[in-house]
């Protein structure tokens, strides 16, 4: 059973990436996206953050609300 806190700041811990929240606001100022690109199709992933970004909605895990936190502040 899962019991992490699915938070913004451990959605980046799990992506791989730095998880200050000036590390969280630096990335999301650095890669907006257009309405015409899912998510899981932005050019910035790696291949095993995509994995776990298409994983987590494939499985509607515990991650998908921080993750559509995410990509609503990514088009902001």
């Amino acid at each position: 059973m899962d019991t992490s806190n699915h938070n913004m700041a451990n959605l980046f811990m799990q992506l791989g990436l730095d998880n200050s929240d000036e590390d969280i606001k630096r990335f999301i100022s650095k890669h907006r996206l257009s309405d015409d690109i899912e998510l899981v199709d932005a050019p910035f992933w790696n291949q095993a953050q995509r994995h776990f970004l298409k994983e987590s909605f494939r499985q509607d895990a515990d991650w998908v609300m921080t993750i559509d936190e995410l990509n609503t502040q990514l088009r902001k």
